[in-house]
């Protein structure tokens, strides 16, 4: 395989697909190549669009990759238009690889849809922030995979991840690649195995495209570390063991099913994530020594989230009777406001507990906890003023309730996203820098696992 040439040849996008164009695209890759693809409808969304599976090539082993598995990361689904037409235009390619791959470019495609005010620009954070849509975990492709733990079930996997499970059962892929990506910080990798050859691979691929690794604070507290910015894929039961050591009742803590990572294990299959991040700093690869304990930035970002939390709660309350079922905005934001105390509480005894912390603070540490903590909250606010103007249009609320609350949301958002674009000095990442990342962090993989 010519990995420069596959890297090298990755188009300059400026924008990301929209599901149609999508839909669009994959049409036309059949049509071209008809000896080599073959498209078949896997299963319907909950709003009842198709969702599209390519298979190419014909090796022996099985790989399958899936965009959109949150819908608000569009990146993989760019990485897969890209790959499967590379797949069918260079016969040396596939054939070097000897894998048959399956390729989703969406499974989220309701949730994708949702995302596509930003698609096309411009790529800012407040854009990002205003047109952002993610469901709650119990309404994730990703996280609804059938669990069962200690003295937590679930059983109710939803229409897109039980299409997940029906390629994985039917193929036994040995390489997955759930194609993820962050929203600000620096490139971060989980993978199910100690790989140490991987992780220079890594390093190396983000190196080429001048994107800094992520170095500070792990997205979950629990998770293994094999390397820097490398660790281990986590599941639900990840989840129920940190929450038991410190909440009485774990089982109250978790509200969706687990991963595919954790589904797909009973088939030995090597599960890759790769997160890129759209925005970035480089403060978040920064060893630079700050006068603070990293437990006083840790301390000082949990109190922020929570206080943006309730802050947020307080605004809902008055309209919560009219955010329906139907509504699918606030549904992230309001479990986290219900969660809110005792996620605070757990994450405080976490920090004093832990000795890790006592030691004095990274700049990227520090910028983790206290501004990119930030940029996640405007998030919520950017869902709570989509959820009020969702119940405006389709509920009989109160409208002198209604325009207080909008305005009280929308006054929060503009206020937060003001000063992180004052304050914060960050870059945009272009796509195909983006793609070149996750497409070579995929290929040392697949080669990886090619040769057992």
């Amino acid at each position: 395989m010519d990995l420069e040439k596959l890297i090298r040849n990755i188009p300059d996008y400026q924008q990301f697909l929209t599901v149609e164009e999508m839909d669009a695209s994959t049409m036309k890759l059949a049509e071209e190549y008809p000896d080599l693809v073959t498209v078949t409808e896997e299963g319907r969304s909950r709003g009842n669009h198709p969702i599209y599976c390519l298979k190419i090539g014909n090796g022996k082993k099985n790989a399958f990759m899936f965009g959109c598995p949150h819908p608000n990361e569009p990146m993989g689904a760019m990485m897969l238009e890209y790959f499967s037409r590379a797949l069918c235009e260079d016969d040396e390619l596939r054939e070097s690889l000897g894998y048959t791959w399956y390729l989703i470019k969406s499974i989220d495609v309701d949730g994708t849809m949702l995302n596509e005010g930003w698609f096309k620009g411009p790529i800012t954070i407040t854009n990002y922030a205003r047109n952002y849509f993610r469901p709650v975990g119990a309404e994730q492709a990703e996280w609804t995979f059938p669990f069962e733990y200690k003295n937590y079930r679930w059983t109710t996997p939803i229409p897109e991840t039980q299409v997940l499970m029906k390629i994985i059962d039917r193929v036994q892929p040995e390489f997955m690649y759930s194609l993820h990506n962050a929203g600000f910080g620096g490139a971060y990798w989980y993978v199910s195995e100690d790989q140490p050859e991987l992780w220079e691979q890594f390093y190396q691929a983000a190196r080429r495209q001048n994107i800094p690794l992520n170095l500070g604070e792990p997205e979950m507290v629990y998770v293994t570390q094999f390397a820097p910015a490398c660790y281990k894929m986590t599941g639900s039961r990840d989840s129920y063991d940190y929450y038991e050591k410190y909440h009485e009742h774990p089982e109250t803590m978790i509200s969706a099913g687990t991963s595919s990572d954790d589904y797909a294990s009973k088939y030995g299959t090597f599960t890759l994530v790769a997160e890129l991040p759209y925005f970035y700093s480089r403060k978040i690869d920064s060893d630079r020594i700050l006068p603070m304990s990293r437990r006083e930035a840790a301390v000082r970002g949990e109190q922020t989230r929570h206080d943006q939390m309730k802050k947020l709660g307080e605004i809902l309350a008055p309209v919560r009777p009219w955010l329906k079922e139907d509504n699918p905005f606030p549904k992230i934001v309001l479990l986290s406001v219900d969660k809110n105390d005792a996620t605070t509480e757990a994450q405080l005894k976490y920090y004093e507990e832990n000795e890790e912390y006592s030691k004095p603070c990274k700049e990227s540490e520090a910028f983790d906890n206290l501004d990119i903590t930030r940029f996640y909250t405007l998030l919520s606010w950017g869902l709570s003023v989509r959820a009020i103007r969702y119940a405006m249009e389709h509920t009989d609320i109160d409208p002198a309730l209604a325009k207080k609350a909008l305005n009280q949301a929308q006054e929060g958002f503009d206020t937060l996203a003001a000063e992180l674009e004052q304050q914060i000095d960050y870059s945009v990442v272009p796509i195909r820098q983006l793609i070149a990342v996750q497409l070579e962090s995929g290929m040392a993989v697949a080669q990886l696992i090619a040769r057992r």
